[in-house]
Formats: structure tokens, sequence, C-alpha cells
């Protein structure tokens, strides 16, 4: 049976994209399912001057696609109620708190508090210390704040907006969404190590060879050009995304399935992975930018050509690099991630390459450099959702040739539209008080750490911009970061378009 959860949404940004986009639908799914129902209210509030009625025409816009009964569509939305506020105006919070604590009577909230900040960073701290200093904070229920990234620019203003937020808030009352966490094969992750002894008793140094992490985009960056310019892949992907698969893949396994076990050995993984020098950086990452490209009957303009974007832009669109964990437990193995905008397919994929047996005695004419094709564990995060395994069998026919195959496990397309938006899982998971899926303080900061000497490294000179051909996966120097140690990119789709004569 679905426990319906009793709670007030206050939303700072309630008219922007992604409440619209994202908040809205999430809130609809909880509703149908009964996760909330009957008890809970949310407030929208931004700087326009909009009514409750035309706030809840935007909602009902906003889950037209979820095809809402009639019923469902007028029962969601009479729990919606907008304020007109403006951040730095004190007295306006004070209305706020007026309409919080009516809306709390009204509907029998028991004085639980969600404050999701659907803006800017730089109004963090402000919103923070008003829902305080004005006591929109309850104190016989909950009072949780979410807060989206970036969170910060570098260590030192990531430090500075958690201070200010720490000063309203106290750690466990808030939670910083990476929106990855709430996917299901995130979670997944989890599910494959510490549930099957047959991986578990591999994921080490002993049997795994490489671990790769790619998320790579087909699109471009469309409307954000002006906000991409100012962040790139490195902040905008590797900071948070990125190291948070990696801290999972890394982590050693916790006593419990808690959220403080799971944190604890996350910040340990962090923690634990190497930080380079400058020179250091220069051998293991690499960065790329776009140019114009063809795949297919498509045509792409530069990343220079954009909108939003200087023309002598050296932002990257793309890059590649390798981490070190300096732990017993991963002496020795490379993890090798990459990133892009414009490459050749969407998705997002994880490569555990497994060590060749160390004699192939299928060898011929007694080849003692003859090796057997790795097994790889493919754990497939999007587009598609599953897990395939690479074994070694005997090709069929006369002699003895090894051919790889392949097990596969997809999701189905059924599963994969009615499982929960990551949205959604989060938000539950915030109103449940559960904050494995969202990150902590300690890992911001230890990511960040690791993050600003590859920025401040290449900030220190110029790269040839553009070079890769948009509709690739990316530029020659990322695959060669990997040929200069033997290996090579498992996830090579452009491959088949190249055979087709679609990419050149």
């Amino acid at each position: 049976m679905v426990q319906e959860n009793k709670a007030l949404f206050i939303i700072f940004g309630g008219t922007g994209d992604l409440a619209k986009r994202k908040l809205y639908p999430s809130l609809f799914r909880l509703f149908k399912k009964g996760n909330i129902r009957k008890h809970f209210a949310v407030i929208g509030t931004a700087r326009r001057e909009w009514s409750n009625e035309h706030f809840r025409e935007v909602v009902a816009e906003s889950i037209a696609s979820l095809n809402p009964t009639q019923e469902e569509l007028t029962e969601f939305t009479s729990h919606f109620y907008y304020q007109a506020h403006n951040v730095d105006n004190t007295s306006e919070y004070q209305l706020l708190g007026k309409l919080a604590d009516s809306l709390d009577e009204t509907y029998d909230l028991d004085g639980n508090r969600l404050f999701y900040l659907a803006m800017a960073p730089r109004f963090f701290g402000t919103i923070s210390k008003h829902i305080k200093s004005e006591n929109i904070m309850t104190e016989k229920g909950f009072n949780r704040l979410i807060i989206e990234k970036p969170f910060g620019t570098d260590y030192n203003t990531a430090r500075e907006l958690n201070d200010a937020i720490a000063g309203s808030f106290n750690e466990e009352q808030i939670f910083r969404i990476d929106h990855y966490l709430g996917k299901e094969m995130i979670q997944n992750i989890s599910a494959v190590r510490f549930g099957n002894n047959i991986f578990e008793s591999l994921w080490n140094h002993k049997y795994i060879d490489n671990i790769q992490v790619t998320l790579a985009e087909s699109v471009g960056v469309e409307e954000r050009g002006g906000y991409y310019d100012q962040s790139g892949a490195l902040k905008d992907m590797l900071q948070n995304h990125i190291l948070q698969v990696v801290a999972l893949l890394a982590m050693e396994p916790p006593t419990v399935f808690s959220e403080e076990a799971i944190r604890t050995e996350k910040i340990n993984a962090l923690k634990s992975i190497r930080i380079y020098n400058e020179e250091e950086v220069k051998e293991n990452f690499v960065r790329g930018q776009y140019g114009v490209g063809e795949l297919g009957d498509q045509t792409f303009v530069s990343y220079k050509d954009e909108p939003g974007v200087s023309p002598d832009s050296q932002t990257e669109t793309f890059l590649a690099g390798k981490f070190m964990i300096d732990n017993f437990r991963w002496s020795g193995v490379p993890f090798y991630v990459r990133t892009g905008k414009r490459m050749t397919e969407k998705g997002t994929r994880i490569n555990i390459v497994f060590k060749s047996t160390p004699i192939n005695v299928f060898r011929e004419n007694n080849d003692l450099n003859s090796q057997l094709p790795e097994n790889v564990l493919t754990i497939y995060i999007q587009p598609t959702e599953g897990f395939s395994l690479t074994l070694n069998g005997k090709e069929m026919g006369d002699g003895f040739n090894i051919d790889p195959v392949k097990l596969d496990y997809r999701h189905s397309q059924e599963n994969l539209y009615n499982s929960p938006e990551a949205y959604e899982k989060l938000i539950l998971d915030c109103l449940k008080g559960d904050a494995t899926n969202f990150t902590h303080w300690d890992e911001v900061a230890n990511s960040w750490k690791i993050v600003d000497i590859i920025r401040e490294t290449w900030d220190k000179g110029d790269v040839d911009f553009p070079n890769y051909s948009a509709g690739s996966m990316g530029p020659d120097c990322a695959f060669n970061l990997l040929a200069k140690e033997n290996r090579q990119w498992i996830w090579h789709p452009d491959t088949w378009y190249k055979e087709q004569g679609l990419l050149k």
C-alpha cells in the first residue's frame, strides 16, 4: 500500500523551465500514484505577477502529455498557489510565510516544508537566510532544502555558497540534486556489484584491467550557448555526474545498505582519487571543441557559430581523461572517462574491462603475444537501460577459433515507459528524508578539489579549436590517450557510420 506524504512545497523559480519540464510533471506522477494526495500544497514563487488561476493553467499545460483525466487535473491543480516574489525583499518573505501557515492549516501538513531552489546559485544564500530570519521554517515538522547544480564554480565559491546555506540549514536538511543519481541504472550499479558475488569477488585490480565511463550527447549546446560558454564540459559534466558515477564504481562495499554507510564509502572513494599536478593533468586529460560536421543527411555548425557563444571561445565541449585511485583495491587500474557534445550517438554507458587470461592456450603458431579478447561487462544507463557481458566461446565449424559472444539484457520499452522519472524518484526520496541519492558537501568539496587543478592547468594555455568534427566520437587525442597504453575505447558507434559512408 502506498503511503501518503504530507508536505508544503515552496518552489522558488516556479515560473521557470525546470519547474515546468520536470517538477510539476514529477509531482503529478507522485499524486497519481498516491505518494501525495490530499495533504499537500505547492506555492510557486517568482518575480512575474501571476494569479493563482494563471499559475494553475501553466501547471495544467505542463502535465498535459501525461493525459490526466479532468477530475485528476482539477483536483491536482487546486493544490497550487502563486505569489509574486523578489528574493531581496524581506517583507515579501513575510507574506510568503503567512500563505505557508495558512496552507499548512488548510491541508493539515503537520509543519512539513520542502523548499526547492530552482534558481541561479547566486540566490541560494539570500533565500536561505530569509527563510530562517522570517520564520518560514517550522518547528514541529521537517524543513528540507533542495538545490540544483551548479554548486559553485570552483572549490572556493562552493565553500562560500555552502557556508551561506549552512547558516540556515544543517547538512541533514540540505538535498543537493544530481539528477543522474535518480536514474534507474545508476542506482543499479550497486545492485550489480553487491548483489552478485560473481562480480564483487572480481571487482579489484587483480581481475579488472580498466573501467570506462562515457556520457555522450548527440546534441550541441542548443539554446544554452551563453551558459555553456561559461561552464564547459569539465564543470557541466565531470565535476558532478561523472565523478558521482566513478565513486559508485570505486567505493568499498558498505556494511549495510544505508544512507550513511553509502555516503561514507563514496566520500572515501573520492578522497582516494589521485589529485594531479599540472604535468600529470597534461599527460592524463585532453579536451576538444566541435567544428562543423556531417552525419548522414544532417549538417552541423561549429560550436563557435552557436548562438550566445564567443567567436574566439576556448571552452571545451569534450573531454577525456584518466583517473587513478590510490588504494589497495584499485592499485594500477585506470578509470577512463569521456563526455562531449555533438558526438555520434547519445548514450551513457559503463564498460568494465576484465583482464585477459594469462596464457592463450588457443594461440596459433605458438604466438606467445597472442591474447584472447577481454571479457567486458557493460552497464547501459541511457537511452537504453540494461546490461551485457561479453564472453569468449568457440566459433561454429571446424577448428577452434574463438568467437566473442554477448549475453544481453535490456529493459523493455514498456518497463522504461512505466519506470519513475529521475526527478520523481528524487523528490519522493526527499519527502521521505532519504539522502542516499543526493550529494553531501564532502562529496562536492572533494570533486571540486579534483577538478580545480585541471581547470587551472587548461586556463594557462590555448588550444587550436575546433579539433573534432560534429558527429564524431571526439578528437584524436582522446583515442591516443588509451592507445599509448595499448588500450582502446570499447564503445565506438562511429565505426558503423563510417562503414556505411555516413561519416567521414
